[in-house]
């Protein structure tokens, strides 16, 4: 009998927690409903892209392969000077902040089965084509670790130079406990519909340089406690290791309303962590898009554990991913 006390009793206090958590965070939404309560909703509601297809790749395999396929188009993020220095062929040269006036008025995405975004190492292309799914382009792809995947020579100035081992013998292994909900961020576009809130948002995230929203791991390292770790894994590269203070967040599950996007932190700079910096990138567009104070992780934990990842298979960076294929100078 008094099992079924104590089972009862944990089980009503777990119910009363669960309700004083939803609660807080409706409190937090409601009246008037907040611009940020209003992009959630809408976003959520619109695809759910971060939680459901967030992130999308496409390999140098598949690009090489459809070179000569009218349907796929591939845009050049990097300077001009690396353009010229070699691409792929038909690719087009785009400056990242210009790529939404693109899509607006110089191209018809939806004429494209596939746009991919290129750049060095995969990172940068990831956050804007996240950017440009985020508006509505659900046709958009990041080339996987960018020009690097390629040749050598791209390789060698990106992925090859950041992929170290430095700080393998510094990781955490004990868990770290999400936090409750906190306070969340405000967003103030002066609109009142969510899609022409999405609209500022996105135009504002573009004119922001992706070099101002990435950290280096000897930053991390030497300072944990400057950041929000979110490590965003799976549970088994989680329990293997991650930097101290980090928290797991479930990739394409987490960063919802329904789950724990609100337990993210308003007033620190969340820092995102997965093993390539790619999917990272996407979280960071979405949270940035939301109004986070969010950085990425310069590649990933290829930057501080690269040995151990392409070990066990958890995308890490080696030369088998440079598949020298052909540039057009």
């Amino acid at each position: 009998m008094k099992k079924i006390t104590s089972f009862f009793v944990i089980l009503f206090l777990t119910t009363t927690f669960l309700s004083g958590f939803k609660s807080n965070a409706q409190d937090n939404l409601d009246t008037p409903k907040s611009e940020f309560g209003l992009l959630v909703q809408y976003l959520e509601e619109n695809g759910n892209f971060i939680n459901t297809e967030a992130p999308a790749i496409v390999s140098a395999d598949e690009i090489k392969a459809n070179l000569g396929n009218k349907k796929y188009l591939v845009i050049d993020i990097r300077s001009e000077s690396w353009f010229a220095y070699g691409h792929i062929k038909n690719a087009v040269n785009v400056a990242a902040s210009e790529l939404l006036n693109y899509f607006e008025t110089k191209i018809t995405p939806s004429n494209f089965d596939k746009i991919t975004i290129v750049c060095y190492s995969g990172q940068s292309a990831a956050y804007y084509a996240s950017l440009l799914r985020l508006s509505g382009y659900s046709n958009v792809f990041n080339l996987k670790w960018g020009m690097s995947s390629w040749a050598d020579e791209f390789a060698e100035k990106a992925w090859v130079k950041n992929s170290t081992n430095m700080f393998a013998d510094k990781l955490q292994t004990k868990p770290n406990e999400t936090p409750a909900i906190g306070s969340l961020p405000i967003i103030n576009t002066g609109k009142a519909e969510a899609k022409e809130i999405l609209k500022e948002r996105v135009k504002g995230a573009f004119a922001k340089p992706y070099s101002e929203l990435i950290v280096k791991a000897d930053s991390v390292f030497k300072s944990p406690s400057d950041f929000y770790i979110v490590n965003y894994v799976n549970e088994e590269k989680y329990n293997f290791g991650h930097i101290e203070g980090a928290v797991r967040y479930e990739p394409k599950a987490s960063m919802s309303s329904s789950t724990s996007l609100f337990t993210l932190p308003a007033d620190k700079k969340i820092l995102v962590n997965c093993s390539t910096g790619q999917s990272a990138a996407y979280v960071v567009a979405y949270l940035h898009i939301l109004g986070y104070d969010v950085s990425n992780l310069a590649y990933g934990s290829n930057s501080f554990m690269n040995k151990t990842i392409v070990e066990k298979g958890w995308d890490g960076f080696s030369a088998k991913e440079i598949k020298n294929f052909p540039v057009v100078e």
